[in-house]
């Protein structure tokens, strides 16, 4: 059956001066105001909530769902050795240690195979 983009019951509402709020078992929403709710993953502190959707199922239970933003943290990993690899037609790889991809050569071993 044919699925509409528009076929889902929801809303989206964003984040302006604080009007979505998580209070101990209940989260305010704007137009709503608090509203009880079964949290399932708590929030981290360091998160902010950006938007809320709200949406209905067709058994007629509503869920929120809530889009949060934080910063994460990039580690630099120090560089301890560097590899050059070149391409090598009969080998596929050789690289600066002068080290050789030792693949067996099935396809040259099966040659009179295949030709019968």
């Amino acid at each position: 059956t044919f699925k509409s983009k528009k076929d889902r019951k929801s809303y989206t509402t964003n984040v302006v001066n604080g009007n979505i709020m998580l209070l101990n078992g209940h989260i305010k929403l704007p137009k709503l105001k608090m509203v009880r709710i079964k949290q399932h993953r708590e929030i981290p502190q360091d998160h902010i909530i950006k938007s809320c959707t709200i949406s209905m199922t067709p058994t007629g239970k509503y869920y929120v769902s809530i889009l949060t933003e934080y910063e994460k943290e990039i580690v630099q990993k120090e560089v301890e050795t560097v590899v050059g690899l070149d391409f090598a037609m009969d080998q596929l790889y050789v690289s600066s240690e002068d080290e050789r991809a030792n693949y067996p050569k099935f396809y040259r071993e099966m040659l009179d195979r295949l030709a019968k």
